[in-house]
Formats: structure tokens, C-alpha cells, sequence
């Protein structure tokens, strides 16, 4: 079979959505009661479809979510205080254009890295930047890159994106490295870029935590200032289900 001249101009121009929809036309006994316009707009339409899916899983690999959550998927029926109109507020994703953050906070098992996941999601599929760190982790990574040199690049890397989701925040209390890193990071992002941040450990307690008042002052006023907070309570959703 030969290859229509016109397939071959939308390889070389990297239309490869607008080619396989040429090519499935061609293929179709009802293709010629389309008019140009109708043919066109189809050839369009999967053009941008398979650009915005490319584009998403590029997100959502760079992204290392933890959980493959949607905000459709989320349970609002458990028993955990979730706000079902803050939620689908946060779920739009205004506040990240603002920037605003976002601390949720509860006890073990109540599904706030699985909602922090859910929102990140969302922000991939709106064609905003995302990436997801476990904070112990992250500060073991970050412990490595002084000595061999990563350190400025993953600085960049934690300060770039639009929506940082910083999970499992005060597992333990922060070493001196520790709490200058993170300074570091909140500063780079503050009113610049959106970060969510997850804990077992209330806000109030948030100073204990860090260790150093005056570090501790820094760190909370830029998190804690104009963010929005859930507060979930009850026993482990995992232990309900089980």
C-alpha cells in the first residue's frame, strides 16, 4: 500500500496524533460525507487529545505520586471530618495559582497522603507541575547530595515546581542540617510556588518539631500563613476496610 504524500508531511512536521487520525479516515467508508472543515476538526482534535495524554503521563512520571488517587475517587462517606466544599474548592485548583498551601493533618490511616496524592493528580491533569517526597526520605537524599554534589540541583528541582507535596512531616524531630534544609526549601517557595504538607502532629506542635525557635519561627509563619488546613480525625480507614 502507498503511503499518502500528505501522511508523510505530518510525520516530518511531529503530528503523529493527526497521522493515525489520516489514516483511520482513509480507512473509513463513511469518511467522504465529511466535508474539509469536519475533517480537519478531527485531525485537530486528535492532535491536542494525544498531546494533552503525553504531556500528562510526562507530569505524572516526574510527579512520583504514591498513590494513584483521584478526587473523583474520594470517599466522603468515611467517618474523618472531611469538608466536602473545601475539598472540591482545593479540588479546582485555584489556591495554587495564588500560591496558597495546604497542611492536612490526622492520625494514622485517615487517608491524608492518599487526598494529598488525589490533589496532585488533579494539578497533573490541569497541566501543572507536581512532585511528591516522603520527607524522611527526602532528608536522606538531601544528606547525600552535600557530599556529591547534587545539592543545587535538587534545591532547584524542590523549588520549581508548582505544587510540592511534602508527606509523612514529623516522623522525627529535625537534626541542625535538617531544619536549615528545610528552611531552605520553604523559603524558595514562599509566595512563589504551592507546597501541601502532611502530619500526624498538629500545627501547635509544629515549634517542638523543628527544634530551633528561631528557625522554627521562619518556617512555620511562611507555612502557616494564609494556608488552607484539614483536619481529619477518627480510626484508620485501612483498619475499617480490613
Amino acid at each position: 500500500m502507498l503511503t499518502h504524500p500528505t501522511l508523510d508531511q505530518l510525520h516530518q512536521l511531529g503530528l503523529a496524533g493527526m497521522a493515525r487520525a489520516f489514516t483511520e479516515l482513509q480507512a473509513d467508508t463513511h469518511a467522504g460525507e465529511l466535508n474539509h472543515a469536519e475533517w480537519l476538526g478531527l485531525l485537530l482534535d486528535r492532535e491536542i487529545t494525544e498531546r494533552h495524554e503525553r504531556r500528562l503521563k510526562a507530569r505524572l512520571r516526574y510527579a512520583r505520586l504514591r498513590h494513584q488517587a483521584s478526587i473523583e475517587d474520594v470517599d466522603y462517606r468515611a467517618p474523618r471530618g472531611l469538608d466536602r466544599t473545601l475539598f472540591r474548592k482545593l479540588a479546582a485548583g485555584d489556591w495554587i495559582d495564588v500560591p496558597q498551601n495546604l497542611i492536612i493533618e490526622g492520625p494514622t490511616g485517615v487517608g491524608k497522603s492518599w487526598l494529598a496524592c488525589a490533589l496532585g493528580h488533579k494539578a497533573c491533569r490541569d497541566n501543572r507541575s507536581v512532585l511528591y517526597q516522603r520527607i524522611p526520605r527526602l532528608f536522606a537524599d538531601l544528606a547525600l547530595a552535600h557530599g556529591d554534589g547534587r545539592y543545587p540541583r535538587l534545591m532547584r528541582a524542590l523549588g520549581g515546581v508548582k505544587l510540592l507535596i511534602l508527606d509523612d512531616w514529623g516522623i522525627e524531630p529535625l537534626g541542625a542540617e535538617q531544619r536549615r534544609d528545610l528552611l531552605e526549601i520553604i523559603e524558595d517557595r514562599h509566595t512563589q510556588a504551592t507546597t501541601v504538607i502532611t502530619s500526624q502532629y498538629p500545627t501547635k506542635e509544629w515549634h517542638h518539631l523543628i527544634g530551633e525557635p528561631t528557625i522554627a519561627d521562619a518556617i512555620c509563619d511562611r507555612l502557616l500563613h494564609h494556608s488552607y488546613k484539614i483536619e481529619l480525625k477518627g480510626e484508620s480507614i485501612r483498619k475499617t476496610k480490613k
